[in-house]
């Protein structure tokens, strides 16, 4: 069998698939994360929430609607981002132009109120269902078998933080959002719409987490607590790539991902809190982040 690093290569590539995997859905939600709090200034502690309630819509038309699944993959990203449209309009603002930690607590209380309805609805264990018949079965890569479904969900989740990434940074709409973070009035002035454009933000940043929710499903257990086991992870990741930092969120939580697959094979105990101990030296290292800047 053959060895790297002292260890059988299944296992090796084994784990650092399944770190790829971890860091799709790392960068997936941090990506949602660093775009409403760089641009928005709130930091949502609901997003985890709003990554179940993809997951579980995703479910309900599946299995109650009997929509295919191509179809919810991208209905479901709606459905969740206008969930987050009517809570920044109805809720959120409000908190714009008070201290951040009023939206912290907030979006907080809302993550146990979603958490709460669907553990009632669904209970604790939750609901499974398969992905699509087309990307069952595995691909022999020669060094290691990959599963259809698990290399789509890389792929999409890659292809989704670029296009994010590059609708940001690169094209006249990315540099609206940036003006109006920075002078909305003067954007105002230019005939256009910033509250409108601040709460069709949020509405993408949380059809994000509801998009991850939809990827995730058929690996994991649709359950009330998937977003809360991941969202501690999430937000080490967008504090260590910079809060507010786009790239950043993307090329560290694929990253750390990695790292943590690694870790799993070298030394297991260490796999739970090794992106806490990179965050630890990030910041003491470089406060701000590593693609952050300072205040």
């Amino acid at each position: 069998m053959m060895m790297i690093f002292g260890k059988p290569a299944p296992l090796l590539f084994g784990q650092l698939l399944l770190g790829i995997i971890n860091g799709s859905f790392y960068a997936m939600l941090s990506l949602g994360l660093a775009i409403i709090f760089g641009l928005l200034r709130v930091i949502n502690f609901a997003h985890g929430a709003l990554f179940m309630v993809g997951a579980f819509v995703t479910w309900g038309l599946l299995h109650y609607l009997g929509i295919d699944y191509w179809v919810a993959l991208f209905a479901a990203p709606l459905i969740v981002g206008a969930f987050g449209l009517l809570l920044e309009r109805g809720l959120i603002r409000f908190t714009y132009k008070l201290d951040i930690l009023y939206g912290l607590l907030l979006t907080f209380g809302l993550a146990l109120v979603l958490e709460g309805l669907f553990t009632n609805g669904f209970g604790s264990s939750g609901v499974s269902y398969n992905g699509p018949d087309i990307l069952s079965g595995t691909l022999d890569l020669g060094f290691m078998f990959l599963p259809v479904y698990r290399g789509f969900v890389i792929v999409a989740a890659a292809l989704v933080c670029f296009a994010v990434w590059f609708t940001i940074e690169r094209t006249r709409l990315g540099a609206l959002l940036r003006a109006a973070t920075e002078n909305p009035s003067l954007v105002q002035a230019f005939g256009v719409n910033v509250p409108r454009l601040v709460a069709l933000t949020f509405a993408g940043g949380v059809a994000l987490a509801g998009f991850a929710g939809v990827l995730a499903a058929p690996l994991y257990s649709v359950n009330p607590n998937m977003g809360s086991d991941l969202i501690n992870t999430v937000f080490a990741v967008v504090v260590i790539g910079g809060m507010g930092s786009i790239g950043g969120a993307i090329l560290t939580g694929f990253g750390l991902g990695v790292i943590q697959g690694f870790t799993e094979v070298f030394y297991p105990p260490a796999s739970s809190v090794v992106v806490f101990a990179v965050m630890a030296i990030v910041l003491l290292a470089r406060p701000a982040g590593l693609f952050g800047k300072a205040a």
